[in-house]
């Protein structure tokens, strides 16, 4: 195939030859064939890794972030799935909720405090 080009103002006429176009290595992603806008499939925030301690069940985080927002506190009756704090991680924020019921024994963070992935944040009794 040839191609004309134009570098500061010289043309040139260039020949080239179209190789195997498939890349090599970990960079490698298929090409995508639709003829819509390209969508990646939606990804949920992960559970919150939840086990039962020595005194009672334990709430751990999920993921490395900041504490945002705490919504319980000690003495308070939680339900499954009642949110318990807020962590925030590149810019986004991840809702922590109860796996199980029961009373907040303890909150092991502060709003602003930094935690890291599979941190004791709640402990229930």
């Amino acid at each position: 195939m040839k191609l004309h080009i134009t570098v500061d103002g010289q043309s040139y006429e260039v020949e080239v030859e179209v190789a195997d176009t498939k890349p090599v290595g970990p960079s490698y992603y298929p090409p995508v064939h639709s003829r819509g806008a390209f969508t990646v499939p939606p990804v949920s925030a992960p559970d919150p890794v939840s086990d039962h301690g020595a005194d009672g069940k334990v709430c751990r985080s999920p993921l490395a972030g900041l504490v945002s927002r705490i919504h319980v506190e000690p003495g308070q009756e939680v339900a499954v799935d009642d949110v318990l704090l807020v962590l925030e991680a590149m810019k986004m924020e991840t809702e922590v909720t109860a796996p199980f019921a029961g009373v907040i024994a303890s909150v092991n963070a502060s709003p602003g405090a930094s935690v890291k992935q599979g941190e004791v944040l709640v402990e229930i009794e």
